[in-house]
Formats: C-alpha cells, structure tokens, sequence
C-alpha cells in the first residue's frame, strides 16, 4: 500500500460496519484508523440493537411469569422495578461498547475520538483541527430516526427509538406511529411488561415490507395479548396534553378514531446521517440524502467508499458489516463479490413470535409475474414446537416451479431468526429444498419444520 499517507484505510464511524471494516482491513495487512464522535460501537450498541435486544429479553423473562403460575407457583409483582430492566440494557450497551474498544486496540487499529468532515480525496479533518489522511476513506456513518412534521420528538411525551431504550419508567399507555420492525419490536417490549400498546399504521398490514402469510402469525398473537393495532389508517393533530399525547386516526373512507397516551413512539424509518461531512463539496454524489455507490461500495470519488445506512441498501447491521468486508478487500485488492446480493440477506424481527426472512414476499413475485410454488409447514406439525408450548407458526418457501431453485422463505414462530440461516446456507450454496429435506434432523427440534417444508416443496410431508 501507499505510504505517503497516514494511514492505508480511515473510517469515519464506529459502528459495526466501520468497526468491522477497519479490522478487517489490518488483517489483510493495512495500516487503519476509525474516527468517532460518541462512543465507540455506533448506534446498533449504544442505542440500537443490542440495548435493545436486551429489553426484549427482560421483558420475554417477564411475561413468561404466567408459566411459573400454571404451575402452582405464587409470584408477587409488587416490587417490579423497570429501572432495573433499563440498567440491564445499558449495562448490556456499556460492555460490547468496550469490547469494540479492546477488538480495534487488539488488532491494531487507531481510535481517534472527534467529529470527522472530509477535507480532500485522501484527507479527513477532526473537529476543525487535526488532518487525517488515508490510501482510502470508508465512510460509515450510519442513521438516525426519522423525523415526521407535525410529529416531532421532544424525548418526553414525543419520542424516537433513541427515547424509548433510554426510559427508566414505564407508561400507562403509548401510542406507536408506525408498524416497521422496530415499533413492532417495541409494541412487544412494552406491551410484556404490562403496557396497554396502540399502534398506528397508514397501510394495510403491520410489518408492510414481510410476508403476509408469516405476518398473519404476528398479528394473531399480538391482537390476542390486547395489542391494539390500526392499519390503513392515517394519524393527524397530534398535541402534547398534560397527561400525554392525543392525535386523530383516519382510515381510507374518512372515518375517524380519537387516541391518546401517555407517550407517542414515533417510528416510520430512519435518515441517514450523511450531513456535515463534507460529501457533496468533495464531488460525492447524493440522492435523497443517500450516498450514491457503484460496485465494492466506491463512491463517485475513487479514494472514497460508503457502506451501512447512509447507501441505499437496507439498513441492517449485518448489511454494513458484510458491505464494510467487501470494500476493504477491493481496497486490499483480493478479488471477491462487488456487492452483497440483495436475495443473500436475511431479515430478522424480533418480536414474539419472530419472524426472520430472505428473498421476496410472495405479494411482490405476484406483484412482477413471476411462476413460482409455494411449500409451507406449521409449527404445529414439529414435536419440539408442541412440547415447549410454542406451537403457532409457520415455515414457508416460495421455488421456482421448473427447477425447484429456492426463492425465498419466510419463517414466523419461535426461533425463527434462528432457523433462516439453513435455508440462506442452503440458498447461498445453491442447493436444491431436496438436499435440506434428505438431511437428518435432530430429533425433536425446531429445525424439523424447515426439514419438513422442504419435503413440501418436493411433495412428501409426513407431519402435516
């Protein structure tokens, strides 16, 4: 590699892509920096994902009380105390926070702490003083949550994803702007720990983007726990009160819902953060606030690449991570894939039940004509769903009539996230549902509904 530069590699942003990014980077013998403003491991460990999935495990702990009462043991609530939940999650944050930390020092990679702008093809400025340079610059920045006019947040009756992991006490009621995963994942959260949850969606199914057949096992179980949720409906008005929010529900034919709460949750998407960087000056093409990028994650400028949630591809984690792992070994000049495919991701909603996909839905191939089978096993039919009282789900694949090639699939039910990866493996590898239905599977485990949906699609199921 060049060596006029500081450094071969610097990556603005910490976060799993730019972390991930930058060791992969020393270990294919670069020299790399990371440069962040806040603490180290972004948003996905601060304030995302992990803390997140933190509160999802406390709160399943929580609501699976009820199964130590069926057997005869008396549980007193009284001093439940959700401080103590929140304190698990950052605590949970604070610790991958500092092993991102002790991975970047253990693999030689440079933590530079301050606010990054580009100020040349190879040149990063950090809080308006000290120059960084670099063979190349890997921009990863990531998102934040997207802000709605008329909607928003003051963090204490309006609030963002960010709001919502940071509270400390529970409300009464919260009303849910927005049925993507992550209202959905907090429409759970709250909802186990006792929360009377409304949710708010302007199109026809909670989850638009999933499967409407593996989305249909969600919302029965969330309308059974007493989630109370509105699609096709547009909010409106919404004012502060003293008590709370209120805000009017409107569907499609003009006919209305007044609501309120004691907090509203605004969650419809999130913006990439690609402001005050530098970008645009330097020549790097944006659309709609995107980075725009061509093969390996290059930008239009040729030293600069951009990965994660500030392209146009989903803003997923593992996404920015394999994105990142890409680029740097272009950078590296190992030959290996241009781009992540689209049909090689796989979507993980950590709800209860969860739902975990890859590929399209079933409505989109309708959607563009395209002649594909469909196999699908209930949960129901495995011995392992019926013995650990999880019985209501669905594993679903879609095929391609002629050759059996798989499309797609969809899981819902326990585990799901858990289960997909077989059938990504199998998709990636470009097997055939033939191979994965021929393979023994433990038994009994969850993992024999993927077995058995994959004889479906070869016409043999035995449990069904």
């Amino acid at each position: 590699m060049a060596t006029s530069y500081d450094y071969d590699l610097v990556v603005i942003g910490s976060g799993p892509g730019g972390y991930v990014s930058a060791i992969r980077a020393t270990q294919l013998g670069m020299t790399a920096a990371v440069i962040e403003k806040d603490k180290p491991g972004g948003v996905c460990l601060n304030i995302g994902c992990i803390p997140s999935k933190a509160l999802i495990h406390q709160a399943e702990i929580y609501s699976h009380g009820s199964d130590l009462e069926a057997m005869g043991i008396s549980l007193d609530r009284s001093g439940f105390d959700y401080s103590k939940v929140f304190r698990k999650s950052r605590n949970a944050a604070q610790r991958l926070s500092r092993g991102v930390q002790a991975l970047l020092k253990k693999n030689k990679v440079d933590l530079i702490q301050g606010a990054a702008r580009l100020s040349g093809e190879h040149e990063v400025t950090v809080d308006g003083k000290k120059k960084v340079s670099g063979t190349f610059i890997l921009v990863a920045t990531g998102s934040r949550p997207k802000v709605v006019p008329g909607f928003e947040f003051d963090e204490e009756k309006v609030i963002s994803s960010t709001g919502a992991l940071m509270l400390e006490k529970l409300p009464e009621k919260l009303l849910v702007l927005g049925a993507g995963y992550i209202g959905m994942e907090f429409a759970h959260v709250m909802s186990s720990f006792g929360v009377e949850v409304t949710v708010v969606e302007m199109l026809d199914q909670i989850l638009p983007n999933s499967d409407a057949e593996a989305v249909a096992v969600l919302h029965r179980e969330f309308k059974r726990r007493g989630i109370k949720m509105l699609t096709g409906m547009k909010a409106s008005n919404m004012k502060k009160t003293e008590s709370g929010v209120s805000l009017t529900a409107e569907d499609k034919d003009g006919d209305t819902e007044e609501l309120s709460a004691d907090l509203l949750l605004v969650s419809v998407g999130r913006s990439p953060n690609t402001g005050d960087l530098g970008l645009e000056e330097l020549g790097i093409e944006l659309e709609k606030g995107f980075v725009k990028t061509g093969d390996y994650y290059r930008t239009s400028v040729e030293s600069v690449y951009a990965i994660g949630d500030i392209t146009a591809s989903p803003q997923l984690a593992h996404v920015a991570m394999k994105e990142g792992e890409i680029a740097v070994e272009h950078m590296a000049g190992h030959a290996g894939e241009k781009l992540l495919p689209p049909e090689h991701i796989p979507g993980a909603i950590y709800t209860e039940p969860q739902l975990a996909s890859f590929g399209p839905t079933e409505e989109k191939l309708k959607a563009d004509g395209v002649s594909y089978g469909k196999a699908s096993f209930p949960y129901r039919g495995a011995g392992k769903a019926v013995a650990i009282e999880q019985p209501e789900g669905v594993v679903k694949i879609l095929f391609d009539k002629e050759t059996h090639e798989m499309l797609a699939a969809h899981v819902a039910g326990s585990q799901a996230t858990e289960l997909i990866h077989e059938l990504l493996l199998g998709k990636r590898s470009e097997l055939l549902p033939h191979d994965i239905a021929t393979m023994v599977h433990a038994h009994p485990t969850l993992s024999e509904a993927v077995m058995e949906a994959a004889r479906g699609v070869e016409g043999w199921i035995i449990h069904a």
